[in-house]
């Protein structure tokens, strides 16, 4: 897979961010037109294609991703239509990402959505069950994702206990011919929704392929994972569920343990983890849930369908997004404008549930977007 990006000198931030922060020893895949001011009152589409076309010739890739930055946005190249005139011998991935609209884990979810449907080979199937282990696809995980290949090693630990193979870990290190064969699995296991979800049920539409989004964070969701895919494999979840590794319920019933029971916390933090985070806290540990910052509104329909407990008389409701700014809630309902949460009862505090989009809720009050 290699990407060609539309973009302006100073927008080539993909080896920043997978050379800094990821530490790969490795350029990315991915080819900048790096246009200049000057370029702009000429053809910068000629320019666009001249890259693609010498990016395939160079790597010759599987399959192409074409797309723009920000900044190259602007002046409304059409990449998509660009690339596809060149009848380029392999698949073109078009990426239409508004920058200027949405987050990045938005992107992320988008553009690996548009991978999968692209690329899978509708005609590939799992084959008959007997004879062979269940197999899986893992969901979501990302090179610049927080402890992603971490949680991958000790999901794949906890499958090889259960008995299951992973067939695919996408978008993870999935090369073009990981991708097409996402259909051989029995089902999907999405690890981080924010980034699998959309894909997942295009699979689950297309394919047939059944998902579980129950992310095994914590001993009590470990549990409800390990048993969640028994179901769907059909097989004994007794060896995983008799695992003794863990060590936190035995700290949670610690002396060290009592000294934080009923402690008010805020959690901060990207949305799979945040929400883990949040029920480890209240439901292991025993502190009191007095906020939670979600980058992601993704996974809200989880929160509200579960109705996970996370502080005392509170519970997740469905209304529009609340926001944070330098200690204040803003919002009418309840609250009232501009007041500041220590000046808010004590007792009568509802949890707040902040999203970077619009369409989050406020736990125990409803609240308009001011």
């Amino acid at each position: 897979m290699h990407y060609v990006l539309h973009a302006p000198q100073g927008d080539t931030y993909a080896d920043l961010l997978f050379t800094m922060i990821e530490r790969r020893g490795k350029r990315p895949p991915v080819t900048y037109t790096t246009f200049q001011a000057r370029d702009l009152g000429t053809d910068t589409a000629s320019i666009f294609q001249n890259a693609v076309r010498d990016a395939y010739e160079r790597f010759q890739p599987k399959a192409l991703l074409v797309g723009a930055s920000c900044t190259a946005e602007l002046i409304q190249d059409d990449p998509a239509g660009l690339a596809e005139a060149l009848n380029l011998p392999c698949p073109v991935v078009p990426l239409e990402l508004p920058s200027y609209q949405r987050k990045e884990n938005w992107g992320a979810s988008e553009t690996f959505y548009r991978i999968v449907r692209q690329l899978v080979d509708k005609d590939i199937k799992p084959a008959a069950r007997e004879g062979r282990r269940p197999s899986v696809n893992l969901l979501g995980p990302c090179a610049l994702g927080f402890r992603h290949r971490d949680d991958v090693a000790e999901v794949c630990k906890l499958l090889g206990t259960l008995g299951i193979d992973v067939n695919c870990v996408a978008p993870l290190g999935a090369a073009p011919d990981d991708i097409r064969t996402l259909g051989r699995a029995d089902f999907n296991i999405v690890l981080y929704p924010e980034i699998g979800t959309e894909a997942a049920r295009w699979l689950e539409q297309v394919l047939g392929q059944a998902s579980i989004r129950t992310v095994p964070i914590g001993v009590a969701a470990t549990q409800e994972f390990i048993e969640e895919v028994s179901a769907l494999a059909g097989v004994d979840p007794s060896s995983a569920l008799a695992d003794a590794n863990s060590r936190l319920p035995w700290w949670s019933r610690s002396v060290d343990s009592t000294y934080l029971t009923g402690k008010r916390v805020f959690i901060f933090g990207d949305a799979t983890h945040a929400i883990a985070a949040a029920r480890i806290a209240h439901e292991e540990l025993g502190f009191e849930i007095c906020g939670l910052h979600l980058e992601m509104n993704r996974r809200l329909g989880e929160l509200n369908g579960k109705r996970h407990r996370l502080g005392k008389r509170q519970r997740f409701l469905a209304g529009t997004c609340s926001t944070l700014q330098g200690g204040f809630v803003e919002g009418r309902q309840g609250l009232g404008r501009q007041t500041r949460l220590d000046q808010y009862p004590f007792d009568k505090r509802p949890i707040i549930v902040i999203a970077a989009q619009r369409g989050i809720a406020v736990g125990g009050e409803h609240f308009e977007h001011a």
